[in-house]
C-alpha cells in the first residue's frame, strides 16, 4: 500500500461500511463479460486490504444489466447515494467509478455528496478523496474520458 493510499485511508473512514457497486449496462454483457463482473467483485478484497472487515464490505449488484444514462430505475445506486449521504460509507468502489453514473448530473451529484460525508472513491485506477482538489479534478477528468 503506497503511503498516498494509507494517508487518505482514516479510521473514521473504517468505522463506516465499504461499499462496491458492481453495474454492467446490458444483460448481454453480464452474461458474455464474465471477466468483467469477476474483477468488479474482486474488489472487495481491496477494501479488504486497506483494513476493512469483511462483514463491513456492502456488495450492491441490483443494476446488473441496467444502463447507467440515469438513476431513475436504478435502485441500487438509489440506495448507494442514501447511504452516502447518510454518512454511512466510508468508501465508494468500482472497477471504473465514473462508470458509476453514465449522466454527469448524477455523477457529480455522488461526487459532492462524497466530499461532503468525507467518502473515498476507488477504482481500478486509484483511491480518492472528493474532498481534495486535485483528487477531484481528476475524477472529473476521468468521467469526461468516458
Amino acid at each position: 500500500m503506497s503511503s498516498d493510499t494509507q494517508s487518505k485511508v482514516q479510521a473514521r473512514h473504517l468505522k463506516r461500511s465499504a461499499f462496491l457497486y458492481v453495474r454492467q449496462s446490458s444483460l448481454r454483457q453480464v452474461f458474455e463479460n464474465s471477466e468483467s463482473t469477476k474483477r468488479q467483485y474482486d474488489l472487495r478484497q481491496r477494501a479488504i486490504s486497506l483494513g476493512w472487515h469483511v462483514d463491513q464490505v456492502i456488495i450492491i449488484d441490483s443494476d446488473q444489466g441496467l444502463s447507467g444514462k440515469s438513476s431513475a430505475d436504478r435502485e441500487g445506486f438509489q440506495r448507494l447515494v442514501t447511504e452516502v449521504s447518510l454518512g454511512r460509507v466510508g468508501i465508494v468502489m468500482g472497477l471504473e467509478v465514473s462508470r458509476l453514473a453514465r449522466n454527469s448530473s448524477d455523477w457529480h451529484r455522488l461526487l459532492e455528496i462524497c466530499a461532503l460525508t468525507d467518502t473515498l472513491v476507488l477504482d481500478d485506477d486509484g483511491l480518492y478523496d472528493p474532498a481534495h482538489f486535485n483528487d477531484r479534478l481528476l475524477l472529473g477528468l476521468n468521467r469526461t474520458a468516458t
